[in-house]
């Protein structure tokens, strides 16, 4: 979670009091203070005040700091008492409560959580009998893509342990076992059921082409639990030194979440690796931060707050897609199998670039558009909902932690609904492919030609 996170509270803020957060490509911070550089949000605060020289930086929604006057006044004038309690209670009030702040993301994590268990158990009565060359849910429509991603990205998933995810890997091996010999009292139904569960716990660890496991924070369960704490101290950087250090964390876990969910079946070398994961991070901090400096130097104050409304938004988008194109471009050199509709490779040791490219460049969309309901969806709420609207207003110190949650809330849903845009199994028409797949005959069916193949995307 990034930028997002922080172009997102811009809009839920007051013209008065802002507080600013990131999310997916950034941070979320607190309101700045004199004598003190503090990240703030995506749009610059830039106050008109007479000046005296110290400096206090505050981030555009890009995440770069920029220079504030702080207001002076003779010594014992009221005007300086006035400033001063105004700077006192400005300071209490949007200080950022760290305590509050990492217990709203647990309860996010929990709802997501809750949220997936309330999805697997409303369509439990309406299991098909287990396939592991099928899908539980209906992967032609969205909805049945939605709720497969809902249940893969259930932070729970990651309480299990090796051992379990074993477990539950040989019991999809044996399923047919398990399917013949029900125990007493257990119907078809309940049985496929649980091995739709087995396969569920065991696909969220492993890897589908290389079976290898994948490290817990780069799990796609485990994208909202492991940016959360980043995120958090996020809130705490009150530097630009810290600002730089965990967007590079956020950026490189992002990174490495885009590489292990990547189509594996094409071998990366370690060189390649390495040129991508620079060339990702690199880039998307250079649009993270080179646009709002940018702006924030060439125009004034005034201007530039109302510029940096309008690129906030696709400074996250361009980030976060760079972030995934340039991971995954090695695909494309390389190529991926394409299979039918058992699974099986059509030309062992053979694969297509065509078909990884739109893989590829499907991902990117699917990240891009992963933005929208992180940087529109909790100011809405925010913004209407009484509730929350009146407790905010009574309340300013929950602003911090409320936008947390909600943020947090948003994206582990924003997720699941924008991988789930395009199926993970892509499909392409023979004549679209390369020439070498035109004239491939099914021998299962009577020799008749391949009109569709299909390719794992990847996530």
């Amino acid at each position: 979670m990034t930028m997002s996170f922080r172009i997102a509270a811009r809009s839920v803020s007051s013209s008065s009091s802002v507080f600013r957060s990131a999310h997916h490509h950034g941070s979320i911070t607190s309101k700045s203070f004199p004598n003190r550089v503090s990240l703030i949000s995506p749009s610059f605060r830039g106050k008109s005040t007479t000046t005296s020289g110290s400096v206090d930086a505050a981030a555009s929604g890009s995440g770069a700091p920029t220079a504030t006057p702080k207001p002076s006044a003779s010594v014992g004038s009221a005007a300086t008492k006035e400033a001063a309690s105004e700077v006192a209670t400005s300071a209490s009030s949007e200080s950022v409560p760290i305590g509050m702040t990492s217990i709203a993301m647990i309860l996010a994590i929990g709802t997501v959580s809750a949220g997936a268990a309330i999805a697997e158990n409303a369509t439990a009565s309406m299991v098909p009998t287990f396939d592991p060359k099928q899908q539980r849910f209906d992967q032609s429509t969205f909805s049945g893509r939605l709720s497969k991603m809902l249940l893969a990205c259930d932070p729970f998933l990651l309480t299990y342990s090796s051992e379990e995810v074993n477990k539950y890997k040989e019991m999809v091996d044996n399923y047919e076992h398990h399917l013949k010999n029900l125990p007493t009292g257990v119907s078809e139904t309940e049985m496929s059921r649980k091995l739709w569960e087995a396969q569920r716990v065991a696909s969220a660890a492993l890897h589908p082409d290389t079976g290898d496991s994948i490290p817990h924070p780069f799990r796609m369960s485990g994208y909202v639990p492991f940016n959360g704490p980043i995120c958090v101290a996020m809130v705490a950087s009150q530097s630009t030194s810290a600002l730089l250090f965990w967007s590079w964390v956020n950026q490189s876990q992002n990174a490495l979440v885009n590489y292990y969910n990547r189509n594996a079946s094409s071998e990366m070398t370690n060189e390649t690796l390495m040129k991508s994961y620079a060339a990702a991070v690199g880039s998307a901090l250079t649009v993270a931060f080179g646009l709002a400096t940018f702006i924030q130097r060439r125009y004034s104050p005034a201007q530039a707050k109302n510029l940096l409304r309008w690129v906030a938004f696709p400074s996250a988008v361009v980030a976060s897609s760079l972030n995934c194109y340039i991971v995954r471009s090695p695909e494309i050199d390389t190529g991926v199998p394409l299979v039918n509709s058992d699974g099986e490779d059509v030309l062992p040791n053979e694969t297509s670039k065509i078909a990884a490219e739109r893989g590829v460049n499907s991902t990117t969309l699917s990240r891009a558009m992963l933005q929208a309901p992180v940087y529109f969806l909790p100011p809405f709420l925010m913004g209407i909902v009484p509730p929350l609207k009146n407790m905010i207003q009574r309340n300013p110190m929950m602003r911090v932690p409320m936008t947390t949650y909600l943020l947090l809330v948003c994206f582990g849903i924003g997720l699941p609904a924008s991988v789930a845009i395009f199926p993970q199994m892509g499909e392409i028409k023979v004549e679209e492919a390369e020439e070498k797949y035109h004239n491939l005959q099914d021998v299962k069916s009577d020799g008749r030609p391949y009109k569709v193949l299909y390719y794992n995307k990847g996530l």
